[in-house]
């Protein structure tokens, strides 16, 4: 995804981010520093697995930090208070039936559900109920209705 791209986010999506940093930048990294403190404590590191561990999770928690910060600098507030015609938006939830009567409930949104980047996120954005839409899978294309937009 391009540093550039904005990503819309409801107030409720953003404040999940914003915890979810708050929580890895806080809590998490202190216990990381005291986990490598402890590893490094067992003695020569070149074969010190705890230590090597250790380093290789802390070097995942602060990319998620970077992804999290990246991804927080890009939001921009979607106004969920201008609800245009029951058409999918960011924060959505839909309720789609697939071609054999299957009913699927979609939330649209790029923290917890369904990214409005991806194939079926693409081609829900801005359907109405009632409306039919052809989804361009990975698996394979298909085609569902949309029952409801909430």
């Amino acid at each position: 995804m391009p540093k550039h791209k904005p990503e819309p986010l409801t107030r409720a999506q953003k404040e999940q981010l914003e915890t979810e940093l708050a929580d890895l930048e806080g809590p998490k990294r202190a216990a990381m520093v005291e986990a490598i403190a402890t590893a490094r404590s067992f003695g020569d590191l070149s074969e010190n697995f705890e230590y090597h561990a250790a380093k290789n999770e802390q070097g995942l928690l602060e990319r998620r930090i970077t992804i999290l910060r990246d991804r927080l600098d890009r939001a921009v507030l979607v106004d969920e208070t201008v609800a245009t015609d029951d058409a999918v938006g960011v924060g959505s939830k839909v309720e789609v039936e697939d071609e054999q009567g299957a009913k699927l409930q979609i939330e649209i949104s790029s923290v917890g559900g369904v990214s409005p980047d991806s194939p079926v996120g693409r081609a829900l954005m801005g359907a109405r109920t009632g409306d039919q839409v052809r989804i361009d899978a990975p698996s394979g294309a298909w085609l569902a209705r949309v029952v409801s937009v909430t």
